[in-house]
């Protein structure tokens, strides 16, 4: 009930309980700025963007609270607090302790990882993290990762492939704009996002693939709920080397996938919004939705028409001796968590996505097509395996499936409690992907809404999960109920379930060994 006033603020931003070394003191819009003279300091103007105590001003809960919020979300310190101190005349000295984070990190990682293709391997990833890059409290991460995979078991047993993918990412707690941003909530910094990356992957058999990618954007938050991400420059180009006499075969038989990895320069621009009621633990009907949205090649199409040229996919425009793609693409991923208790909840998603290609483009680009089937998907089949429509892609080899153009997949999961960590679940999945129909290609039905329904893919199957909060590992075993690919009137499958049989089970179990859940 007693109002008190900021009187004198200091931040100390290399404090430790046992410190003893030699301070330097700067003065800074009315505030001092403490900083050990072995360290290197954050400029005192970043730090100010952060602070919500000025002298003279009233004392607030709120900006107490924004303060503390502002300066852990940068990402430098490992401990932050405020100690006051009372003087006379109702005023309170702010002394701001923040316990630096080591500026420089070196982080290894070694994974064993198997997927439900029944490709298997190790994947190694190094990264270099630098807390304070250019003294304005910038993140720059050097990364370096390599994967090898191998099929163990099925068809193409002495198929493998490797890669190997260095990536620069450098992360400014601020919206780099040429122009004035109204701030959307002080609670949450802003971000600019740049990340130059590099991959180069050795399908054995197959083919090379080098991948170069760059990627310019924003990241901010409304509120705990709600993030936006915006990338107004997105570029990325692939070449393919070394092709095989099998896999130009391959592509030979199927035009439309030989045009989708021929399309691989892409150039545009994505959004993205997520809202996310799981941040609120203790309300027991839980809503996520994410929206993403993708164009490219306009820019390019645009300048091509100026100069007198109309793109189109008879006769396509290069650019840098690629053939650039021009495609819009929106998907929507909303999920419902129904808690009934501490040990049930009942988990629903939906997915639904559509991209059409257009101008200078005939199809998508490979990376950019919609796939449905796999550990996180519709785990009765293999990964990437099902559609397009009511086609059965018969190549096991997991390096040349075909997507589509449209998605819809429906997810049903029950959870509960067995014992301690030990979780249980029960789930069905439904789903399919179709190309548009004006996609020349004439592999599977293309989508119509009427007949969509009847073409979709299901599965359903039991699921055991060790769950010890930091760490899930998640076992799947499913079943296909339905196969898109079989005649009309024959597409379900339930009445030939026979699991004392080894030629059933072979084709039929699927079992799914994930690290997360699947949703």
């Amino acid at each position: 009930l007693k109002p008190f006033y900021i009187g004198q603020v200091s931040v100390d931003q290399h404090y430790t309980l046992q410190s003893s070394s030699i301070k330097d003191t700067t003065t800074y819009n009315q505030k001092s700025y403490i900083s050990d003279l072995n360290g290197k300091p954050i400029r005192p103007s970043v730090l100010q963007r952060a602070l919500f105590m000025n002298e003279h001003e009233l004392y607030t809960r709120q900006n107490h609270q924004l303060t503390l919020n502002r300066l852990m979300s940068m990402g430098n310190f490992r401990f932050v607090q405020v100690h006051f101190t009372e003087t006379d005349s109702n005023r309170l000295n702010a002394d701001i302790r923040l316990t630096p984070l080591p500026l420089n990190t070196l982080r290894a990682e070694m994974d064993l990882v198997t997927k439900s293709n029944n490709y298997t391997g190790p994947r190694m990833n190094v990264s270099l993290l630098n807390r304070n890059t250019f003294g304005g409290s910038e993140l720059l991460k050097l990364n370096l990762a390599g994967a090898f995979e191998a099929q163990l078991n099925r068809l193409n047993e002495n198929l493998f492939s490797y890669s190997f993918n260095p990536q620069i990412e450098l992360i400014f707690p601020r919206l780099l704009v040429p122009f004035r941003v109204p701030a959307t909530n002080r609670l949450y910094t802003p971000q600019t996002r740049i990340v130059l990356s590099y991959n180069f992957m050795r399908r054995m058999d197959y083919f090379d693939l080098r991948n170069v990618q760059f990627n310019y954007g924003y990241k901010w938050r409304k509120d705990i709920k709600s993030d936006h991400e915006l990338n107004p420059v997105s570029i990325s180009n692939t070449e393919l080397m070394n092709e095989s006499q099998a896999f130009q075969d391959l592509l030979a038989a199927n035009p439309i996938l030989k045009k989708s990895y021929e399309e691989q320069f892409v150039a545009g621009m994505s959004y993205a919004y997520t809202y996310n009621e799981q941040t609120i633990s203790k309300k027991p009907t839980q809503f996520y939705l994410n929206i993403t949205a993708e164009s490219a090649g306009n820019v390019f199409s645009a300048i091509s028409s100026i100069g007198g040229v109309t793109p189109s996919n008879d006769n396509p425009v290069t650019l840098l001796g690629s053939v650039y793609a021009q495609f819009a693409k929106i998907g929507i991923d909303s999920r419902m968590y129904q808690r009934f208790s501490d040990k049930h909840l009942l988990a629903l998603r939906f997915i639904g996505g559509v991209a059409k290609a257009y101008g200078n483009s005939a199809t998508l680009p490979y990376n950019k097509q919609f796939f449905s089937g796999g550990p996180s998907s519709i785990r009765a089949f293999p990964i990437n395996s099902v559609g397009p429509g009511n086609y059965q892609q018969m190549n096991s080899s997991g390096f040349t499936q075909l997507g589509g153009d449209i998605k819809l997949e429906l997810n049903a999961e029950y959870r509960f409690d067995i014992y301690s960590f030990l979780k249980g679940a029960l789930f069905i999945d439904a789903g399919n992907v179709w190309l548009q129909p004006s996609n020349p290609s004439p592999t599977g039905s293309p989508f119509n809404i009427r007949t969509c329904i009847d073409e979709l893919a299901v599965g359903a199957g039991i699921g055991l999960r060790f769950d010890v909060s930091f760490f899930v590992l998640r076992f799947d075993l499913a079943t296909p109920l339905r196969k898109p690919w079989l005649s009309q009137g024959n597409r379900w499958v339930v009445q030939e379930f026979n699991p004392f049989a080894s030629d059933w089970r072979k084709e039929n179990l699927m079992l799914n060994v994930a690290i997360g859940y699947p949703f």
